[in-house]
């Protein structure tokens, strides 16, 4: 399998980016004419809007790096201690990173199954099933994914890394996964140089 440097969704104005992704009304109000992707993710900070910053980002990253992003957030959810259904799925996904083949990608469901959807860990190996490939099983058809499933999903994995834990902690945790998001970005220069 294949993965592509390029972001899942083809460049569009930011406001047609930003109804695809499907971020809130109080999220579109914040963008300004003069706003570039950089200066709109710096808005929905300043307005703690934490979770349309990670939809933003989840959109714009091309999958295996959004994966990855994901996948960081939820280890450093689990305290460096997983339990061991999570520490499956953490590495099934990184092995998924390291090695996208459609077997990892089918362990990677396997892994997401035992920890849950509704975990970090589990939403973030489910992320890596529906990153490609056919969602049906290997002796059948092909059902590929939607377009924005992945980032759909990384969307969940990242704000569950977020919210999990003291919540007190969550609009710190937020602004440190979005942070490490922003690198990805700046890091494959999707935006340009900084």
């Amino acid at each position: 399998m294949t993965t592509s440097a390029q972001p899942p969704v083809a460049a569009r104005t930011m406001s047609e980016f930003i109804d695809l992704a499907g971020l809130g009304d109080d999220a579109k109000g914040a963008l300004a004419p003069t706003h570039g992707p950089r200066q709109y993710v710096q808005a929905l900070l300043d307005q703690k809007l934490y979770p349309d910053a990670v939809r933003f980002l989840a959109h714009a990253l091309p999958k295996r790096e959004c994966i990855w992003w994901a996948w960081v957030c939820a280890r450093r959810a689990s305290n460096e201690t997983p339990g061991p259904q999570d520490a499956v799925a953490l590495d099934a996904t990184e092995k998924w990173i390291t090695q996208p083949t459609d077997e990892n990608r089918r362990a990677a469901m396997r892994a997401a199954e035992a920890a849950g959807f509704a975990t970090p860990a589990g939403c973030t190996a489910l992320a890596v099933f529906v990153s490609g490939g056919s969602l049906g099983p290997a002796s059948t058809p092909p059902v590929p994914p939607g377009e924005l499933l992945t980032a759909k999903v990384i969307t969940g994995a990242v704000v569950a890394a977020a919210v999990s834990g003291d919540a007190a902690q969550a609009p710190e945790r937020f602004q440190a996964f979005i942070a490490q998001g922003l690198d990805v970005v700046s890091r494959l220069q999707l935006w340009g140089p900084q």
